[in-house]
């Protein structure tokens, strides 16, 4: 009976949720978000990040400190710690979402729906987890100053994308603010949109695109694996990808699989029966991932088609650390269930699992399963302006389907405002980054010892 009293529950409408997201605005104003001035007791960044690697594998973190000394922007892709840290001492409106924890530019992309249809959206989901909703929002922003420099666009140009990102993000929570959630729900960003409106350089989009759309199963046999002595093998490429020796890891990675399989729904289940384990190696990813553990596992269906996935480690989230919240009791479960709500599509065979034996957890995906992202570094500033409008229309759609959209956008309202503060943050927080970056890099001979 409770359960359907509930469903009779008073529902503030729409205008008055409105009004009490802009009633935030004098708690906090949207001209205080423009502001950053680390604090006189800041950690150091390379200390955080050290403190942090301590349970990585340590034979990788040289390769760690290698891929973020290489520019700025490849700093902030592996320091959403220090930067959650950072936002932890901002102002705040108290509008939360689920965030994507670490929404920088590179973290969006291109994948194929279940229908095999190209959309974008955000696909890096690791630090998922509810926070302030302009908690994202900065991170987009700073990292699309940072990436505008490291692609050589000036400050001008650069503050013209990130005011482009956020305003984009403004208008389009004032529309999903006029739609039911259920239409939130449905909606999606096909990239047929973005080839579209891309100013110049269009075929550079169209290529990356046509790239993406043959990255499947079969172009990942061909390119890891090989038949060793009449059997399927993955290819050892140390360190990116290699097998590593250990006690009855065969045996803890099928466990693995066998719990993996319960996380799935029934029939996602079946597809998964059908096929049979091959084989398995270690694969470092990404940049702020290098050092987490990652398997990657071969596994062959009734006719002969291969299917690979990946095993990911899941960790802490940053935002629930620097919020001092409590950790979630599973954090593969916490990554899946977090891009489950902020995605449009998911892949059809995401779940989680964990190694009981190292009570380590992780979560798990198709790998190359047509998804991929664009070299950001290689438009031209009015593409790049473009390019970062829509990941601030991704980044929007998907604090609808978990927030107030309502609040969100009576709290931004129709001016220039936030934007305006957000490019101010965002240029500040660039310069902070390359004086972190260059901490790191100072330090490279020392971490190496």
């Amino acid at each position: 009976m409770d359960r359907l009293t509930s469903f009779d529950a008073p529902v503030p409408s729409p205008l008055e949720r409105r009004e009490a997201g802009r009633a935030l605005r004098k708690q906090t104003p949207r001209s205080a978000h423009g502001n950053w001035e680390p604090s006189a007791d800041r950690a150091d960044p390379v200390e955080i990040l050290v403190e942090a690697s301590r349970t990585r594998e340590q034979s990788l973190l040289p390769l760690r400190w290698e891929r973020m000394s290489a520019s700025p922007f490849a700093f902030l892709r592996g320091s959403s710690l220090v930067m959650a840290h950072d936002l932890a001492t901002t102002p705040t409106t108290g509008i939360e979402v689920q965030l994507c924890g670490d929404a920088h530019l590179a973290n969006f992309g291109v994948f194929a729906s279940p229908e095999r249809r190209l959309v974008f959206d955000l696909n890096d989901f690791d630090e998922t987890a509810p926070g302030p909703f302009e908690w994202d929002v900065k991170r987009l922003g700073a990292s699309i100053a940072v990436a505008a420099r490291t692609a050589g666009i000036d400050r001008v140009g650069g503050r013209r994308a990130v005011i482009e990102a956020v305003s984009s993000y403004r208008d389009w929570m004032e529309r999903y603010s006029a739609m039911t959630h259920l239409e939130v729900w449905y909606q999606d960003i096909d990239t047929d949109q973005l080839v579209e409106l891309m100013p110049i350089r269009r075929r550079i989009v169209e290529q990356r695109l046509e790239h993406v759309s043959s990255k499947n199963h079969l172009k990942a046999l061909d390119k890891l694996t090989a038949v060793v002595d009449g059997r399927r093998v993955i290819v050892d490429d140390p360190p990116i990808v290699e097998h590593v020796a250990g006690t009855r890891l065969r045996e803890r990675i099928e466990t693995m699989l066998t719990l993996y399989r319960s996380s799935l729904q029934h029939d996602r289940r079946s597809l998964f029966d059908r096929y049979r384990f091959v084989d398995f190696a270690r694969k470092v990813v990404g940049v702020g991932s290098v050092g987490t553990r990652c398997w990657i596992v071969l596994m062959q269906g009734p006719n002969g088609g291969p299917m690979f996935l990946q095993v990911k480690e899941a960790r802490q989230s940053v935002i629930t650390a620097a919020l001092e919240r409590e950790p979630h009791e599973h954090h593969g479960r916490r990554v899946v269930d977090g891009q489950r709500l902020l995605q449009a599509t998911s892949d059809v065979l995401l779940g989680y699992t964990r190694d009981d034996n190292m009570k380590i957890d992780y979560y798990v995906r198709q790998l190359w399963d047509a998804k991929g992202s664009i070299d950001v570094t290689r438009l031209q500033p009015a593409g790049f302006a473009v390019y970062s409008a829509f990941c601030g229309w991704a980044l929007a759609r998907a604090h609808a389907r978990t927030g107030d959209s309502n609040d969100i956008s009576g709290y931004l309202g129709q001016s220039s405002r936030f934007a305006e503060s957000m490019a101010d943050f965002a240029e500040a927080y660039a310069d902070q980054t390359e004086r972190d970056h260059a901490v790191l890099v100072g330090s490279l001979s020392k971490l190496a010892g």
